[in-house]
């Protein structure tokens, strides 16, 4: 088995390797290729993963290349982890939100709107690849914003197997885990649990969690009420949590609190983005070091926790048939009935060797259902944009998006996210 690793020279990928590394005896991978068009990073990274796979007895060779025809040939599995622009272009996201008055985040708002465009194309050519070398192999897109870059491929690449991958589902059930261990005093394995949860990526509502079938939400949903209610600074306010019923994705707060969130970003310097070049500056000066062979603990603040333990049940219950049950971004496809059946959701679904199955559920009241389908239309306005180069459809994106600018700085703010990304947005400088 052959899979491939696009943006391998991220500094998560060991965090990967060994993800596979621990899944040998289920996974009969033979190579694993890493790619990515950063050649110097990628020999570092690369040749750590190859130390840490050396130290296990090489159950599988780890391939590095820059070419990604090449290394996607073949394939059975690719994963997608790349940052068009790199962590730059990230520190450009967030100031160009900030000039503005507006989020800069990397996938939330405008922010997320120009790594989309940066992205989308990108992932539409990695598509096409596989479409041409490695035909029905599965594309797992971790790559932000992940659910907007999977309706891209939904879209203009439907013919090839494709899901967006997110931690935050499987984090908020390992942290669900964790409380009712406590309360319990026992120990659950993960797998007999499932987390009931619904809308779009970034922007969901967990309003379930089962163990062996039996609903324990009512457990956790008080115990959480209880924990915010003792925070001197509480994340989230008390009423809106007691009228939902729920708990929503914390992404959600660039919504419900945008003016917290903007009175927080007057700090910066220094942001995530110049916080995470600091922190992956002191990784790959770790990774450079030749007698280290396991990952550093130092990755941990890095974010992304679980992200191996995810990829790796993802691509081992499709690929073993085990119909394990993943949140993840797929198309609804009837799941949701009352909601587009063509819009890509991020929903709970069924893996095993046949797809991505999305299991039926019921939809979200209408006070979320509004806020989606607001933020559904500008990453459809989006997907257009990207691909086509077409201005007008980002105009109308940003005129769209519940945190874009008021209309009449819309112009502005467009010009410069094109002004800012002109590299790497060819499609709109014909």
């Amino acid at each position: 088995m052959k899979i491939t690793v696009v943006g391998g020279g991220s500094t998560y990928t060991p965090e990967l390797v060994s993800g596979f590394l621990a899944r040998t005896d289920s996974l009969p991978i033979t190579e694993l290729w890493l790619m990515d068009i950063d050649k110097e990073r990628l020999a570092v990274v690369g040749g750590f993963a190859q130390r840490m796979v050396k130290a296990k007895g090489n159950p599988f060779k780890v391939i590095l290349s820059n070419n990604q025809r090449e290394s996607i040939a073949g394939t059975s599995y690719v994963t997608t982890q790349l940052r068009a622009g790199m962590m730059p272009a990230r520190r450009g996201d967030e100031y160009l939100g900030m000039r503005h008055g507006l989020i800069g985040q990397e996938t939330t708002g405008i922010g997320g709107m120009a790594k989309a465009l940066r992205t989308i194309p990108i992932l539409l050519d990695i598509a096409k690849d596989i479409r041409e070398t490695a035909p029905g192999a599965l594309l797992a897109n971790f790559t932000n914003p992940a659910g907007l870059v999977t309706e891209a491929l939904n879209r203009y690449a439907a013919d090839v197997p494709a899901v967006g991958v997110c931690n935050v589902g499987i984090t908020t059930k390992m942290k669900m885990l964790e409380s009712l261990e406590k309360t319990t005093g026992r120990k659950i394995d993960e797998s007999r649990t499932q987390l009931n949860t619904l809308g779009l990526n970034h922007l969901t509502w967990h309003r379930g969690f089962t163990i062996d079938g039996e609903e324990m939400w009512g457990n956790i949903f008080s115990a959480f009420l209880e924990e915010i209610k003792k925070e001197t600074e509480p994340e989230w306010d008390v009423r809106t949590l007691e009228s939902l019923g729920m708990i929503p994705n914390y992404y959600l707060q660039y919504f419900y609190y945008t003016d917290k969130k903007l009175a927080e970003q007057t700090h910066w310097p220094p942001s995530r983005a110049e916080e995470v070049m600091e922190i992956e500056k002191d990784l790959l000066r770790d990774y450079a070091n030749p007698n280290l062979s396991e990952p550093p603990a130092q990755l941990m603040k890095r974010g992304g926790a679980y992200y191996s333990t995810l990829a790796t049940q993802l691509i081992n219950s499709h690929y073993n048939d085990l119909g394990q049950i993943h949140v993840v971004n797929v198309r609804n496809n009837g799941a949701i009935k009352e909601w587009p059946a063509d819009w890509v959701l991020e929903l709970a679904a069924k893996v095993d060797s046949s797809g991505i199955h999305p299991l039926p559920a019921d939809p979200l009241p209408a006070s979320c259902f509004g806020l989606i389908s607001q933020v559904k239309m500008y990453e459809l306005l989006t997907v257009e944009a990207a691909v086509h180069g077409d201005r007008n459809a980002l105009y109308q994106a940003l005129l769209t998006h519940p945190l874009g600018p008021k209309a009449d700085k819309v112009q502005a703010v467009l010009d410069d996210m094109l002004e800012t990304n002109k590299q790497w947005l060819p499609q709109f400088f014909k």
